[in-house]
């Protein structure tokens, strides 16, 4: 074999394992899954990023959303096998927001997050929006229906525990599971425009938080992740 063929042989393989490695899943939740992993360290946005009009700040500790329609993601990298959890409040009775899942690539625009990851809702009275109970808190939104009522209005707060396993979704709001959904599970025809395109999501993709109009303000303490339990 000459020297030319040898090199491009190793240069084919280097390109294989390249391509190969760009393809597994890289999953940013890792480490000991007995201790949570704060995205959040309550001074700063250092490791988030805003996309979309509106935007999100710290005030007090604690993240504050601002207008929108706009989405700020953790850059971390992409997760799966996972719990997130989540401890946010309302200002108001009732404000509106969501925590995203599932999202393919990283956002450059609010949108994309919307028709091919999913949220998990943040939304006490979709009915005064005309909207039915798949659009309420904890929802995968408006894809699932409410196993159980557990929100708490504002300004009380909320502890969500998101588990991503695999293609299955679970939702534990204040200690009560109220979503139970895999990926392929029967859902509502979709009603309205701005609802998500259906189809399949990712095991392993980016999360974020919502941050949804002028006059939703929602606060976020906590937002941290660990790996399931093998």
């Amino acid at each position: 074999m000459s020297r030319r063929a040898v090199l491009l042989a190793l240069l084919l393989a280097a390109l294989v394992s390249i391509c190969s490695a760009a393809a597994k899943p890289l999953n940013a939740c890792a480490g000991d899954p007995s201790k949570w992993q704060q995205l959040f360290n309550g001074h700063d946005l250092t490791g988030w990023k805003h996309v979309g009009p509106g935007e999100d700040t710290v005030e007090d500790g604690l993240i504050k959303t601002h207008g929108g329609m706009g989405l700020l993601y953790w850059t971390g990298g992409k997760i799966g096998n996972c719990v997130i959890h989540v401890v946010f409040r309302m200002r108001d009775e009732n404000d509106n927001s969501g925590v995203f899942i599932r999202i393919p690539i990283e956002p450059r625009e609010a949108w994309m997050p919307v028709h091919y990851g999913f949220e998990v809702q943040i939304d006490n009275q979709p009915g005064a929006s005309n909207e039915d109970d798949t659009h309420s808190t904890g929802m995968l939104y408006s894809l699932t229906k409410p196993l159980a009522k557990a929100w708490k209005p504002g300004p009380e707060w909320n502890t969500m525990d998101i588990t991503l396993d695999g293609p299955r979704t679970i939702v534990v709001l204040n200690g009560v599971k109220v979503t139970d959904y895999t990926d392929g599970d029967p859902v509502p025809e979709r009603k309205f425009e701005f609802e998500p395109q259906r189809g399949p999501r990712p095991n392993f993709g980016y999360i974020g938080l919502q941050n949804h109009g002028d006059h939703d303000v929602v606060f976020f303490k906590e937002v941290a992740i660990k790996p399931l339990k093998k």
